[in-house]
């Protein structure tokens, strides 16, 4: 089957989508038919330019920054096409070659123009102004953040990216929350899958979960971007509230973004330079390097996370997660972990002090996670999902 897959960001960007578009991609490369032939032709388009990123070393064909008539062309030659977010013109494309479309929903792009859902500029939760016709008070929240003309523009995105999610063979929501936001019709759950390979820490699952030695301090983290959904500002808050009761902690916020020099200036202000730092984006060999000590992972999301990729692999790794009960990372994390109303700081705080007052919670909670991941998160099951959907596009579009 010559399958096609589109995402605007892929390798060398890093982000969750991007994680899981290659790591699905790779798996599809590799899925073999009885006469060990390769069971699909995959190639993955993208606007990512190459940097210094060496496509020859992956196990399907890369194409980057097609112009039109060779996109038109890649997709003609396809059986199935999966779009990684509802992206305008392989929409079109697709559906002007007649071909079943697959558009899988990493964020909310095919009913916000933001694609967070977030009301600016309150950054409130939106209730689903354009599903709802409410299209005035779309453009004034876009208007906070740009011009009203790119604002305007935005907003007339939106219809046929709406028209053409909907009209889509197949719409994969990456979490039942993620489904009944969108409410589109022909719609499947297909949770993320976690690759194994990228987890050398986790132990058998007879064993307890991979934790470094307790340091003298409990380790909190953060893992992601920097970047003001995430609710940073209020972990920060929650933090000067165990330090102004003489908790003894350490917090990590692992990665890069917009808000960073906001975040050192509250860090700095509320003077919790000793026990919150910020290590910049890591990955790698350093980036396990600063896991080591970290004992429990803090969500604290503002706005609806689709799934919480940083969650899940931390759960697969047997790692507490404290996450907002909010979205699909509520939903993601269930009752492996601890769940927290979002935006409120007190709250926060009082569960990362029941941590810190009971450090057995920890590990038993770590336990469940793993045993959750394991069931839910697995990327074998992610992939067979993936081209068990496919095949049976396919077959519909054959007959």
């Amino acid at each position: 089957m010559k399958l096609l897959l589109y995402s605007h960001f892929f390798a060398p960007s890093v982000g969750g989508v991007e994680t899981i578009v290659l790591s699905l991609a790779r798996g599809l490369a590799e899925l073999r038919t009885k006469d060990s032939q390769p069971q699909f032709a995959l190639t993955v388009v993208t606007e990512t330019p190459a940097a210094n990123f060496d496509d020859r070393s992956l196990p399907f064909r890369v194409t980057r920054q097609p112009r039109l008539r060779e996109l038109w062309r890649i997709i003609r030659a396809s059986d199935v096409i999966h779009i990684a977010g509802p992206s305008l013109a392989p929409l079109f494309l697709a559906k002007l070659a007649r071909k079943p479309v697959v558009v899988e929903h990493h964020g909310y792009q095919a009913i916000c123009p933001n694609g967070v859902l977030l009301q600016q500029p309150a950054a409130t939760i939106c209730p689903g102004h354009f599903q709802a016709g409410h299209y005035g008070k779309c453009l004034r929240c876009q208007s906070v953040e740009m011009p009203l003309t790119q604002s305007l523009a935005n907003l007339l995105k939106m219809f046929p990216r709406n028209v053409l999610t909907r009209a889509s063979a197949r719409n994969i929501a990456i979490s039942r929350h993620v489904l009944e936001r969108h409410a589109l019709p022909r719609s499947t759950v297909l949770y993320y899958g976690i690759e194994k390979a990228r987890e050398p820490e986790v132990l058998p699952a007879t064993q307890p979960p991979s934790l470094a030695p307790r340091p003298e301090k409990m380790c909190f983290a953060y893992i992601g971007r920097l970047v003001p959904e995430k609710g940073l500002l209020v972990l920060l808050a929650a933090a000067e509230i165990l330090q102004r009761e003489d908790f003894a902690f350490e917090l990590l916020l692992i990665g890069d973004g917009p808000e960073r020099p906001r975040l050192e200036a509250v860090i700095t202000r509320a003077n919790l330079t000793t026990a919150v730092h910020i290590t910049g984006f890591l990955q790698g060999a350093a980036f396990a390097e600063k896991l080591n000590a970290v004992r429990v992972v803090v969500m604290p999301s503002v706005w609806e996370e689709t799934a919480g990729l940083a969650a899940i692999e931390q759960m697969m790794r047997g790692r507490l997660v404290i996450a907002s009960k909010i979205g699909g990372l509520g939903e993601v994390v269930g009752n492996a972990g601890l769940l927290r109303e979002p935006g409120n700081a007190e709250d926060l705080a009082r569960c990362m002090k029941e941590v810190l007052q009971d450090p057995s919670i920890v590990t038993a909670l770590g336990r469940v996670a793993r045993e959750r991941a394991q069931s839910l998160f697995l990327r074998e099951r992610m992939i067979a999902d993936h081209a068990g959907l496919y095949a049976e596009l396919s077959r519909r579009s054959r007959s």
